[in-house]
């Protein structure tokens, strides 16, 4: 019988450090995925998302709690389980000194699939990526979109049931991202399972159809982006920059807004009801403003805090 969960972690505690030094970086972080979705994991720096997987794919240990990863008890079966999986870095690691498609073929073999196996394999990888024309080109002749597309060709050559993948698209030009996007769309269209960290707020939008917000190690939020957001956010959120702001806010965005933020030279005015707001912003000179429904980077921003963490 198929299991529910393709990947399952429960009260799930690491630390770091002794004493007065210890550090808890998860702190009883209880999630899992489906067969079939794509799941996000969004956080901002330091939240425990690179932890989170590593502790996923048996590359930590756990302090406490329990993880299991295609039905393999992790870490102490994470080596069968790993067979099962694809992993996408957060760098492109590739072998510099072969070609791209001895690139797949050479990390083929650490799954054990036998040469003429991989061979059969590499067009179909190929095509997927739009590399074909690039087979026998080495990494550096590659631009960073196409190193990229390349990842993630090798973390599929082992077919895999699940995909890990820690922000796949930093670093890439618009068009480099959309097509990855693609990609990943026809893999969750084949049946595949992706765990996605990413920092483009957009980017999990696009593809999740579920989502967890973490933020010290702990669990903040749990759910679709849709449902999220009308669970936290007010609908309509009213953008307010130029040399009035500061003013027209004291008068105005403070009395006709549900929620204000401010950020650098930018009123964020949070509402279910934009247009009072927007009636009075056509009365004041030197002002400009956005009027956009709320999204998942409103969310974000809201339970974790606007202030940047390094």
């Amino acid at each position: 019988m198929t299991q529910p969960f393709i990947l399952s972690v429960h009260d799930v505690y690491k630390s770091y450090g002794r004493g007065e030094a210890k550090a808890v970086v998860i702190d009883g972080l209880s999630f899992a995925l489906r067969r079939g979705e794509c799941y996000g994991l969004l956080g901002p720096n330091g939240a425990g998302k690179t932890t989170t997987l590593r502790l996923c794919l048996g590359l930590t240990a756990p302090d406490s709690g329990r993880i299991t990863l295609i039905g393999k008890s992790i870490p102490a079966d994470a080596r069968p389980a790993r067979l099962r999986v694809g992993v996408v870095p957060q760098s492109d690691n590739l072998d510099p000194d072969f070609t791209v498609a001895e690139n797949l073929m050479v990390f083929g073999r650490y799954f054990g699939i036998p040469d003429a196996e991989i061979a059969n394999r590499i067009p179909k990888l190929l095509e997927f990526s739009s590399l074909t024309s690039k087979r026998n080109a080495r990494i550096d002749e590659l631009s960073g979109g196409m190193k990229r597309r390349l990842t993630l060709a090798r973390a599929l050559v082992n077919d895999p049931d699940l995909i890990f993948m820690d922000e796949p698209t930093t670093g890439l030009d618009p068009q480099a991202r959309h097509m990855i996007w693609e990609r990943l769309k026809r893999l969750l269209a084949d049946g595949k399972t992706i765990f996605l960290t990413t920092h483009f707020m957009d980017e999990a939008e696009r593809l999740c159809d579920r989502l967890a917000v973490i933020d010290h190690g702990r669990m903040i939020a749990e759910g679709s982006p849709r449902d999220l957001i009308k669970q936290h956010i007010e609908t309509q959120v009213v953008e307010v920059y130029g040399e009035n702001a500061k003013k027209w806010n004291d008068v105005e965005g403070r009395r006709k807004s549900a929620r204000i933020e401010i950020s650098g030279e930018t009123i964020f005015c949070y509402t279910n009801d934009a247009q009072p707001l927007l009636d009075s912003l056509q009365l004041v000179d030197g002002l400009r403003y956005i009027h956009r429904p709320a999204n998942l980077e409103d969310l974000f921003l809201k339970l974790t805090g606007r202030e940047m963490r390094d």
